[in-house]
């Protein structure tokens, strides 16, 4: 696997054992499109942004004007090939009426709350040319299990917490299918079909066709067409956009979009950017060919960290402490009483259990009967000199 679609897992999807946890941020924006892959278990992804919409009054009910931030939150943590999300967007409309006078007015509220959960089927899995070295035509070869796409179904529900402009009867569900082909290393081709609003009035028939391009390491680049169709309008929308990889966990985006009707031409600008917190913890451990268990550690940079380094940084949570690590608290000695080894007799040990006074004791016996020792030499002396 070269070093670029590393990178760019979170734009092409993975080719690793699990085939949903990959090492850099695996986001769908700026793109409208969805992959069938998970963000993986333990991850807790948040891609957000802004955008505006703008268009010509052409009928009686009109919205020519919105402002609004959408954000999506993903998540899996049952299985690695399930995972749920959630879509919120707050937006700011114009109205217009055309009639003999023009006239408008403003609205604010939620757009969009709808709720999903999508699961991998069926993930292609694809031969390793690098290990071929006996042909150059066989390595360099177009691997046609690639045109066999990677598949999940995707099940959702809409919310009728919304502004009256764009309430509905009630919950509505939504189902889809998501395709996704890895035609290169640097090249795939995401495709998604969609049943929206079913059950209501506004029920509506939606296709996506997104392709991404890794031009190198950081940056990707996207085109991408989607067609809806309901009992009022059709729409065709083409859009183009640049994602850049900031890190391993954070990437900015941009994108601009045209939208045709029929009637008129729609312009959509936005940018925003994805975040992840990575809680992954792996079943399984890489080792070496001797066995040995690999530990990859992230080098330090010695650069200075801008503002969405320290952005980062502030989210991060703290690991605790491994029971292995060394602990630096001095500990207090423990004495141990040990009894002695050599022999004495008896009669010191008891001399010993009299402590000071009995030393003082036997001091003043001494001096008592060594006068008495002289006064029998003398004795002796004078019986000596009287014979």
């Amino acid at each position: 696997m070269s070093k670029k679609s590393l990178f760019f897992f979170f734009i092409c999807s993975s080719y690793l054992v699990n085939a949903q946890y990959t090492n850099v941020i695996n986001s769908n924006r700026p793109g409208f499109s969805e992959s069938p892959y998970s963000v993986g278990s333990g991850i807790y992804q948040l891609e957000t942004g802004f955008f505006y919409n703008t268009s010509k009054i052409i009928r009686t009910f009109t919205i020519p004007n919105s402002f609004g931030y959408n954000m999506v939150f993903r998540t899996s943590f049952l299985n690695d090939k399930l995972e749920f999300n959630s879509n919120f967007t707050l937006q700011s409309d114009k109205i217009a009426f055309k009639n003999v006078f023009t006239s408008d007015y403003y609205t604010t509220g939620i757009s969009d709350l709808s709720f999903g959960a999508k699961y991998l089927v069926f993930h292609q899995e694809y031969e390793d040319k690098s290990k071929e070295v006996r042909s150059w035509k066989k390595r360099h070869a177009f691997d046609w299990k690639r045109a066999i796409p990677s598949v999940a179904v995707y099940l959702g529900i809409n919310t009728n917490l919304v502004n009256n402009i764009y309430k509905l009867e009630g919950l509505t569900p939504k189902v889809g299918v998501l395709l996704q082909n890895n035609l290169t290393n640097d090249l795939n081709i995401i495709s998604n079909l969609f049943i929206d609003n079913i059950g209501s009035d506004y029920s509506e028939f939606s296709y996506i066709i997104t392709g991404t391009y890794a031009i190198n390491e950081n940056w990707s680049a996207f085109l991408e067409h989607q067609g809806t169709h309901n009992s009022y309008e059709t729409n065709n929308d083409f859009g183009t956009g640049v994602a850049y990889l900031f890190s391993r966990h954070f990437q900015v985006d941009t994108s601009t979009r045209l939208n045709f009707n029929g009637k008129t031409t729609a312009f959509y600008s936005g940018i925003g950017f994805s975040f992840r917190l990575d809680r992954h913890v792996p079943d399984f451990d890489i080792v070496d060919e001797s066995g040995n268990k690999i530990i990859i550690e992230e080098p330090k940079s010695t650069k200075k960290k801008n503002f969405f380094g320290r952005f980062i940084d502030f989210f991060k949570f703290k690991k605790k402490k491994k029971e292995t690590e060394k602990s630096y608290d001095r500990k207090k000695p423990e004495r141990k009483r040990i009894k002695a080894t050599v022999k004495n007799s008896e009669k010191e040990a008891k001399k010993k259990k009299g402590g000071f006074f009995s030393f003082l004791k036997r001091k003043n016996k001494k001096k008592k009967t060594e006068p008495k020792k002289k006064d029998d030499t003398k004795k002796e002396d004078d019986t000596k000199t009287d014979n």
